[in-house]
């Protein structure tokens, strides 16, 4: 690590992790003070390093601060596939608390620090206050929300359907961590990691990207994305946030 982390460094990670718990739940000043104390070991991988190995037994939950991630699930013969990302804010893997053997592995997609959040701590904070047992719930129910709308763009979307939504989910997670804004941010995934995300090919994510530009929906260079008018990508898309569980409106509406 470039510099030795602090408690207070500790905090400002678990704040941005609150910041997305209250967006679904309303916690009392006591509730998110909890979240706040909570302790954790720092922990920093290189690119394309695994920060969870599939089939081992995990003590901890891990809290992104800098960088992306990616859950993967992982065949025999050793391909892998993406099936989720998670940028600053999250915790990668809430589900391994009741269950600790993983079943599926996350990769840094960049150099990541990540905050390691012990089970034990999170276990006895449900049991001491329920509100955020339902809170941290919650917070699993939308990635479950997310892997649901993913495997519907795999069967159902184009390739350039797919990455219109996918662009405009990233570009609404990042905007609600603080990361940018959704018609301007920074998205350090390569077209590789994009394929593997949406399942088609490089050469896909290429057409797609070119298509979307030439609509005049979406300009990108050096992992810095332009959305002109994010209602008329999501139009395109056919991107409604209901399933972020947000505070957002549809825009369904007038379609």
């Amino acid at each position: 690590m470039n510099k030795l982390l602090t408690g207070s460094d500790r905090q400002t990670a678990l704040a941005r992790f609150l910041r997305r718990l209250v967006l679904r739940s309303d916690l009392t000043a006591s509730e998110q003070a909890s979240i706040i104390g909570l302790p954790g070991e720092f922990a920093e991988v290189e690119a394309h390093r695994d920060m969870v190995v599939p089939g081992c037994e995990m003590d901890h939950a891990c809290l992104m601060v800098t960088g992306l991630s990616a859950r993967f699930d992982q065949l025999s013969n050793g391909q892998r596939q993406f099936t989720a990302l998670h940028i600053p804010g999250d915790i990668c893997d809430l589900h391994s608390v009741p269950v600790p053997i993983t079943g599926w592995g996350i990769q840094a997609l960049t150099r990541t620090l990540y905050l390691r959040v012990p089970h034990r701590a999170l276990r006895d904070l449900i049991s001491d206050q329920p509100a955020l047992g339902l809170a941290l719930w919650r917070d699993t129910i939308v990635d479950s929300s997310i892997l649901a709308k993913w495997i519907s763009a795999l069967g159902r979307r184009s390739a350039e359907a797919r990455l219109a939504h996918f662009l405009c989910e990233v570009a609404i997670r990042l905007e609600q961590s603080g990361e940018g804004l959704r018609t301007a941010f920074h998205l350090r995934a390569t077209q590789v990691h994009i394929a593997d995300f949406l399942g088609i090919s490089t050469v896909h994510v290429s057409r797609s990207m070119r298509s979307l530009r030439d609509r005049g929906l979406v300009e990108a260079r050096d992992y810095a994305y332009q959305v002109p008018d994010f209602g008329k990508l999501a139009k395109f898309a056919e991107f409604d946030p209901a399933y972020l569980l947000l505070n957002e409106p549809s825009v369904h509406e007038g379609w």
